[in-house]
């Protein structure tokens, strides 16, 4: 008994110690809104979707500029892609409090960063050197820099070691690669990267479409994610396609885009509805988005979809692959509903069936049972827009004592 005890007690320790880790993740929207002078540099990490992906690091450093220091920034006029790339260089994928910085060994560290990690420098220009400099002071400096240190330490703002560490330093690291300029969304032609990546069926079938198209176009500047179902999937669906009506063809080709912008660190982190191109005042056209670790999958009513790969993801506009074509419910609504099972045989004193029966049945209408998604979509909302990780709808204390009252029966 006494074993069991002991072995029930450390079970409960175990499961507080990671329901505390789960409950603890850190949220840089919510660090940096506790202090108004980071206010614009926060703002920009939401815009950019940066917020998120550092969301989604469990060791990272970021190193945080006053509004001051952003108005510099802004003052230049730079697109929305050159800012993401500037304060990327901002992120570093290391942890580094005030003791670690003050005690770099050989008094140097050369610390990679997210805009190194997104391909997009090259050589070496996305990585930050960071030196601990006679008089206390420790510089900060892009490693395509001319060897100058323009940015230094202030303060720590806040610490969870070893998880993240955001710091404030005094100015913009400035970096020409970073700086350079982006291509605007003009000059991408998202049919052409489709085609030539292994959706080229949907792509045709997409220009073939000149409303459809022209929808695409307009959403391309303001924000626009796409699922491009791969050319097996889409022509193995094309007898289907091709015996929708012509709004309904339109309907379904916009009802695999959305109308903004969203990383693949956004999708990994927020669960729930989603609003398509083809959304439409009482047509909802939406699907939910889940995720399962780094599985991320669409369901609609009809048919659930896995993404399968990342043609684009740059600000504004993102492409990714999926291995079906996905199904909205307001153009196959009953596609799956099971066929009637037979009626027993009705004994021969049985009176006749009433009419009122038939009254009662649904409608053609309305929704079987196969049109029903597989969970509560209200249930899959993540807790916060920029992924950080809650305890579920039990709730913590609700875990603990189910977990206690167990203990206690042993």
């Amino acid at each position: 008994m006494q074993l069991r005890r002991a072995t029930a007690t450390g079970t409960l320790l175990l499961t507080l110690t990671l329901l505390t880790t789960l409950a603890q993740a850190h949220n840089i929207t919510r660090i940096l809104a506790k202090h108004p002078e980071f206010s614009t540099f926060n703002h920009y990490l939401t815009l950019t979707h940066l917020a998120a992906e550092i969301n989604q690091h469990t060791t990272i450093t970021v190193c945080a500029v006053d509004n001051s220091a952003m108005s510099a920034l802004l003052a230049k006029s730079p697109s929305i892609y050159t800012i993401k790339n500037i304060l990327s260089l901002h992120v570093l994928l290391d942890y580094f409090g005030t003791k670690k910085l003050h005690q770099i060994t050989n008094g140097t560290a050369l610390a990679a960063t997210m805009f190194q990690a997104t391909g997009s420098a090259p050589g070496s220009a996305g990585f930050v050197n960071i030196t601990d400099l006679k008089g206390g002071k420790v510089g900060f400096t892009p490693e395509d820099n001319d060897g100058t240190f323009p940015a230094h330490f202030v303060k720590s703002v806040e610490e969870l070691p070893y998880n993240i560490s955001v710091i404030h330093i005094s100015s913009i690291l400035p970096s020409q690669a970073a700086l350079a300029p982006a291509p605007g969304p003009a000059e991408l032609n998202i049919t052409s990267i489709m085609s030539a990546h292994g959706c080229k069926v949907f792509a045709d079938t997409l220009l073939a479409n000149p409303d459809a198209f022209k929808t695409y176009e307009d959403n391309v500047g303001g924000g626009l994610t796409v699922f491009c179902p791969m050319d097996e999937a889409f022509k193995a669906f094309l007898p289907k396609f091709k015996n929708l009506t012509t709004a309904g063809k339109a309907a379904l080709l916009e009802y695999h885009g959305v109308p903004v912008y969203q990383s693949m660190a956004t999708l990994k982190s927020n669960n729930g509805l989603q609003n398509t191109l083809a959304t439409d005042g009482a047509s909802k056209f939406d699907f939910t988005v889940q995720n399962d670790g780094q599985e991320v999958t669409l369901k609609t009513k009809i048919v659930t979809a896995k993404i399968t790969g990342t043609l684009i993801d740059e600000q504004p506009v993102a492409i990714y692959t999926i291995d079906k074509v996905l199904q909205p419910k307001e153009l196959f609504k009953g596609a799956l509903t099971p066929a009637p099972a037979p009626a027993p045989e009705k004994p021969a004193h049985a009176p006749k069936s009433s009419k009122k029966k038939t009254k009662d049945a649904p409608s053609p209408d309305s929704e079987s049972p196969a049109d029903s998604p597989d969970d509560d979509p209200a249930d899959q909302t993540a807790d916060d827009e920029n992924g950080a990780v809650g305890v579920g709808r039990m709730g913590f204390g609700g875990l603990v004592l189910s977990m206690w009252v167990g203990f206690l029966l042993l």
